[in-house]
């Protein structure tokens, strides 16, 4: 069974920057693609970033030159360097691998 589980979530002032992480267990990590998302109160869960096995990258038109995404499949972990955060950036952060497994969740807030 699948399991995912983030961490590094938290409050930042604006122009400041976050490290995401996302554990994986009970799959063979590096065979799988996989993403981040987040949902804002009031708005649709999106699309922040994804990465293949093979580690190429794909990012929302929002957050490309300020996010990135990358892997360590020696720690069964992806993660998710956020530069350069906006308050809009503020939302629940959650870490994916499709189609349907989905993490708890970690609140990102940018804020002064």
């Amino acid at each position: 069974q699948v399991q995912l589980v983030e961490s590094g979530g938290g409050l930042v002032q604006p122009g400041g920057s976050l490290r995401l992480s996302c554990a994986a267990s009970g799959i063979i990590f590096r065979l799988f693609a996989m993403g981040w998302y987040r949902q804002a109160p009031g708005k649709q869960r999106e699309l922040v970033a994804s990465i293949t096995s093979g580690g190429r990258t794909n990012y929302a038109d929002s957050v490309k030159g300020r996010f990135t995404i990358s892997r360590d499949n020696a720690k069964n972990t992806v993660y998710l360097q956020m530069n350069s955060l906006k308050p809009e950036d503020t939302a629940v952060y959650y870490c994916n691998m499709p189609p349907s497994s989905w993490g708890q969740g970690t609140q990102v807030t940018v804020s002064s």
